[in-house]
């Protein structure tokens, strides 16, 4: 089933909701996330990189980082109010004016 980001943030949220805890600060999120990034760097070396994993790491992969990456993002984004819709959507639009003409488009034939 797809979700849309409006339903994963609904999603996370009642998820989070459930704890006395709530959501972490700002800052605890922004050292959380860096810590993911760090695990995705991790599996995309061990991937595509010169270093192999050693036999005693655990299996991980680069999706379930991402997926890791993906829920702290939207905790930020539900601790802090902002809607990942309409962030998206400016991002997007900064995209398609701002660099419009940066890259070589493909042919559509």
């Amino acid at each position: 089933m797809e979700k849309s980001l409006a339903e994963m943030q609904k999603e996370v949220d009642r998820y989070i909701s459930q704890f006395k805890e709530g959501y972490f600060s700002p800052l605890s999120m922004l050292a959380r996330m860096t810590e993911e990034v760090g695990e995705l760097a991790r599996e995309v070396n061990h991937n595509f990189g010169e270093k192999p994993k050693k036999s005693t790491e655990e299996e991980n992969s680069i999706e379930l980082e991402l997926g890791d990456i993906l829920f702290i993002t939207i905790c930020f984004a539900n601790s802090l109010g902002i809607d990942l819709t309409e962030a998206h959507d400016k991002v997007m639009h900064k995209f398609n004016t701002r660099d419009a003409d940066r890259w070589t488009k493909k042919d559509t034939e």
